[in-house]
């Protein structure tokens, strides 16, 4: 269900009582006359019995993607700098996501939102505050754009293939690639331009920060929660496992050797090694039942401490551009990279230890700069191919 917006007066209220509350009571927080249209309210902020004040021009909006950030206010900031040094702005929401904070601070806007995220920097007087709240947007604040967000399989499809293959695209074409609907693909790509993670000319992508895009979509999608899953135990250890899947593949089984294929940790060591070992998570096709696999691999089912998980996949597009490696079928880096950010314990470490290989050697994994074929890219080739 959508949050109801909150109301601009409240809005206002709510945002300068919470920063009277931080300067505490020898400080005056007053609102004065607005000669502008421009801006919501004009506060004056000073210490009691000094007469050096600053004044603060208010910015409440709803909310503040970071595209709003650097198009509508950063502008306002360099103008209302030539006209006054003295005077500030500051941009009250509900919440701010931590890229347009950080995006508000290099470019010297003060903002404060109701879950607790403050930051205040002024010279004369000297004012200088930064608190740090909610991470994440709670349920009460109201979504940025729409309700089209970086959750679910269809986003997961899509974000693939901004990664994976370099711009420049047009939904269309991204459309055609991933089957995805025409409307849909163009509603997440105004969610993504919103956040700064790509950039387009007219309906062209230009640019993709594939980087943050990978760790926004695993903000909002963890690994576990793709899909069912279990744990299991390997009794001869995972290297037997890992050679058993061969052994399917060498014995012509591939219906089996192609529906498992390794993500996570061991999919990462394959291009950095942040630790040895770790847990062996192997994506299930879904013609395959886990039971079936589990015995096939002489695997025992724990409850807890095993050291394989056999995970659902929730789609074929996580074996897009997969690569058989002695038999055994690994993840592209790409997705075991969104993989190991959105998955718990030490994989996150490893995620990143992974996209700092992808952008230091982006010709071993990324796709030629036009789209593959004319299959959809979802479609992951075989063991054969």
């Amino acid at each position: 269900m959508e949050a109801p917006l909150i109301r601009e007066a409240q809005l206002l209220d709510q945002g300068i009582q919470a920063l009277s509350d931080l300067l505490g009571p020898e400080w005056q927080v007053a609102r004065r006359p607005n000669k502008s249209s421009v801006f919501d309210a004009a506060l004056e902020v000073r210490a009691e019995g000094d007469s050096t004040y600053t004044q603060l021009l208010v910015e409440a909006t709803q909310a503040v993607p970071p595209r709003f950030v650097v198009d509508r206010l950063v502008p306002k900031v360099q103008l209302l700098r030539e006209v006054n040094h003295s005077t500030n702005l500051l941009v009250i929401a509900p919440w701010i996501s931590s890229h347009a904070r950080d995006l508000l601070q290099r470019n010297g806007i003060a903002y404060v939102d109701l879950t607790g995220n403050v930051g205040i920097r002024v010279s004369r007087p000297a004012i200088i505050i930064h608190t740090v709240g909610a991470e994440r947007a709670p349920r009460s604040a109201p979504r940025e754009t729409s309700r089209t967000t970086l959750a679910g399989i269809k986003a997961g499809s899509l974000v693939r293939l901004l990664v994976d293959v370099p711009p420049p695209h047009r939904a269309t074409d991204l459309h055609r690639a991933s089957g995805l609907s025409l409307p849909y693909v163009s509603r997440l790509l105004e969610v993504l331009e919103d956040q700064l993670l790509i950039r387009r000319k007219g309906r062209v992508v230009t640019e993709v920060d594939w980087p943050r895009l990978l760790r926004a979509r695993a903000q909002e999608a963890t690994l576990l929660g793709h899909g069912s899953y279990r744990g299991f135990l390997a009794p001869n250890g995972v290297p037997a496992v890992l050679q058993q899947i061969s052994q399917l593949q060498a014995e012509g089984d591939f219906a089996a050797g192609d529906g498992l294929s390794v993500t996570g940790s061991y999919a990462a060591q394959r291009f950095v090694q942040v630790a040895v070992g770790g847990q062996l998570v192997l994506y299930v096709a879904r013609w395959l039942n886990l039971d079936d696999v589990a015995d096939e691999l002489g695997l025992l089912p724990v409850t807890e401490g095993g050291d394989v998980l056999l995970l659902n996949e929730p789609d074929s597009f996580v074996r897009s551009r997969s690569e058989f490696v002695d038999g055994v079928q690994y993840v592209a880096p790409s997705q075991a990279a969104l993989d190991c950010l959105a998955g718990p314990g030490r994989m996150p470490a490893e995620g990143e230890a992974l996209l700092n290989f992808m952008e230091a050697h982006p010709q071993a994994w990324r796709a030629p700069a036009k789209f593959p074929g004319s299959a959809k890219y979802g479609d992951p080739p075989s063991a054969q191919d």
